[in-house]
């Protein structure tokens, strides 16, 4: 089936041209003996960028995120999230398996939580009570339809955070649309967590990796478990190239993306049977409700070449990337008010 317009997540994102020229070109080394050049200069980058002492590239931001759990916390200790934290979700119940962690989900606004829910949340020092051992937060948050966390609630909740002798980690899977949407920087946004990674497969464009950063003991711990999980390559500067491209090209486009994000929500506010208020497109996530069966309007797009993701019975996300344009948006709101204008409410 042809698709001419992927609105389903930022990750179908393709290297471009230049970004494939760009990779091929990468010199290359032994990752695991610390001889990759692009490797090393994609580390130095991230490291930089969050104003962090080192940092190590990863295969995934999955993998960002679970080692961080294993470093930071032991088995039977518990990490403090937000309901809708991708560990809980999407990651296969690796807390559990990999980390031996327990999840304590709180709940807030749009994936946020304030500094009273993680007050309350943190555990009494009682040997019947799992220990609380480190704080997570998301930003942007991916199921609180791409919310920026302002930086004022960020210290406030680490701030909580570290008066209980917690660590804290920042999922930065969509840090730099934050970055871009707020006009903050990555080393801000990082400044008060322990460790922090970045995404590059996402909006920034490129086909493989993220980066996660720290304090030097964090990354050396962080080094062997990549070594146990499988993650540590070889002559992994090809695949890192995309990450220095991406860096260096990719960063201020993610306003285009957020402009078309903004333009998606306007056209869709306006169908039949859909809710959606589009001043709460912040960055390049929308989510949307329809009256109509959120499955059946998905697949109906779909058939039109138009592809989006139903997320429960009667809610949708779309998500734009650096692959569509604004031609593309038109495209897509011009399927989805033919598909909701004849579907039943």
């Amino acid at each position: 089936m042809r698709i001419d317009v992927d609105l389903y997540s930022d990750t179908v994102t393709r290297p471009t041209a230049d970004m494939r020229r760009f990779m091929s070109e990468a010199e290359v080394g032994d990752e695991q003996k610390m001889e990759d050049p692009t490797v090393n200069l994609l580390c130095e980058m991230v490291a930089e960028l969050l104003g962090k002492e080192a940092a190590v590239f990863l295969p995934s931001g999955t993998m960002c995120n679970e080692i961080a759990l294993r470093v930071h916390a032991r088995p039977g200790e518990e990490v403090i999230a937000h309901a809708t934290a991708h560990p809980i979700h999407f990651e296969t119940g690796g807390p559990g398996a990999l980390a031996g962690v327990n999840m304590r989900s709180i709940d807030g606004p749009r994936g946020q939580f304030d500094a009273a829910a993680v007050e309350a949340a943190v555990r009494p020092p009682h040997r019947h009570f799992p220990r609380s051992r480190l704080l997570w937060v998301e930003q942007t948050s991916n199921l609180g339809g791409g919310s920026v966390w302002p930086l004022a609630r960020i210290n406030e909740v680490t701030a909580v955070a570290r008066g209980h002798g917690l660590s804290t980690h920042l999922d930065g899977a969509r840090l730099m649309n934050a970055v871009v949407a707020s006009g903050i920087s990555a080393r801000e946004y990082a400044a008060p967590f322990d460790s922090a990674w970045i995404d590059f497969t996402k909006g920034l464009g490129a086909p493989v990796g993220a980066a996660m950063a720290g304090s030097r003991a964090f990354i050396d711990e962080a080094w062997r478990c990549k070594q146990q999980m499988g993650g540590a390559m070889r002559q992994a500067g090809i695949i890192a190239a995309g990450g220095v491209y991406a860096l260096r090209h990719h960063v201020k486009r993610l306003a285009d993306d957020h402009a078309n994000a903004r333009r998606l929500a306007e056209g869709l506010a306006r169908l039949p049977g859909v809710r959606l208020d589009p001043a709460t497109v912040e960055t390049n996530i929308v989510f949307f409700v329809t009256s109509a069966n959120a499955a059946e309007a998905v697949e109906h797009m779909l058939a039109h070449g138009v592809r989006m993701g139903a997320l429960g019975p009667h809610t949708i996300r779309a998500v734009t990337h650096l692959d569509v344009d604004a031609a593309g948006i038109g495209r897509a709101l011009g399927v989805a008010r033919e598909v909701f204008t004849g579907l039943p409410g």
